[in-house]
């Protein structure tokens, strides 16, 4: 008897233990959940941003970011699924130095832009830039799309391609295939599910999209920054759930004149080169490519050096002269 009840002493012991242990991570991760999502993109917010310009446009305020605003020939860069602006400092800064008009913009759900309760399509984006554009009376430019921002210059070039000089897509998604969803609406349950389910582990994830990952060791600590604007999950969600082919806008402008050029890291896992190969070779006959060496999704960070001498001395030289 006296075995049997040090037994179940020692089970009673285990079984405290482990609820002491399970409360005690539902703590924690009370706590990283409840710093999710907690700061407002209001007056107060904006006007705590140092540098940069803001501008209210149809659909809400817009972060932008332009310098050399005396020079003639304009660049402008768009970021891709969820990082924001800053994905270009390297190249943005670069062009500065060489004389060009430059403007980068956070797109709405992201950065430091509006998370507006609106469906998040390719032609909210595109209106976006082309709204900014008239507003601040930038005419024509050449526009730099890397990964999901190749989608949006892709729907620029559709709806206003008078405003394009020349289209350059950085691992762009823009030619994947993508079937289309019916409901596009993002319920509660999704946004919270993807709270709880993604952002533990989002910001370390986005490591994945570089061939080098130990190269970037603050990545990830500044994509934690963007986890704690309200709306980011729903404006996430919403992307994904409003991608749909871009073959029509693609194909109109391959039979444009247009000139437009492709620009692939070597070894992107994000956006697989073989998986829409065959498209390419039919619908972007007109394409122009060039392949980073030793770089990933983001070649124009992970190896920019060769990107921007691609970039600046041959897909900008014979039309740009500052």
């Amino acid at each position: 008897m006296q075995g049997k009840s040090k037994s179940l002493n020692h089970i009673k012991l285990i079984m405290k233990n482990l609820f002491s242990f399970f409360v005690f991570l539902n703590f924690i991760f009370s706590c990283q959940f409840n710093n999710y999502e907690t700061v407002e993109k209001n007056n107060t917010f904006r006007n705590k941003i140092t540098g940069g310009n803001f501008i209210e446009l149809k659909d809400g305020h817009t972060y932008y970011e332009i310098d050399n605003n005396d020079k003639k020939n304009t660049l402008i860069f768009i970021h891709g699924f969820s990082v924001p602006s800053y994905i270009w400092d390297e190249t943005y800064y670069s062009a500065i130095d060489k004389g060009y008009k430059v403007l980068r913009l956070d797109l709405y759900g992201r950065g430091y832009s509006d998370n507006p309760d609106v469906e998040y399509t390719d032609e909210l984006f595109a209106n976006q830039v082309i709204e900014l554009l008239e507003k601040i009376k930038i005419q024509k430019a050449t526009f730099l799309g890397l990964s999901n921002g190749g989608r949006v210059i892709s729907k620029i070039a559709y709806i206003n391609p008078d405003v394009v000089e020349k289209l350059i897509f950085v691992s762009s998604n823009s030619f994947m295939e993508h079937e289309t969803n019916l409901e596009k609406s993002v319920t509660g349950k999704e946004i919270n599910d993807f709270i709880r389910n993604k952002y533990p582990s989002i910001s370390k994830g986005q490591l994945s999209d570089f061939k080098h990952p130990e190269n970037f060791k603050n990545w990830a600590s500044k994509y934690e920054e963007l986890l704690k604007h309200k709306g980011f999950a729903r404006a996430l969600v919403s992307t994904v759930k409003n991608h749909e082919n871009l073959d029509i806008e693609n194909s109109f402008i391959n039979n444009s004149n247009i000139p437009y050029f492709l620009v692939w890291g070597d070894s992107d896992s994000t956006v697989v080169y073989k998986d829409f190969e065959n498209k390419l070779k039919k619908i972007m006959t007109r394409k122009k490519e060039y392949f980073i060496s030793d770089s990933g999704h983001i070649p124009n960070k992970e190896n920019i050096k060769e990107f921007e001498n691609i970039l600046f001395n041959k897909i900008l030289i014979n039309n740009f002269k500052n």
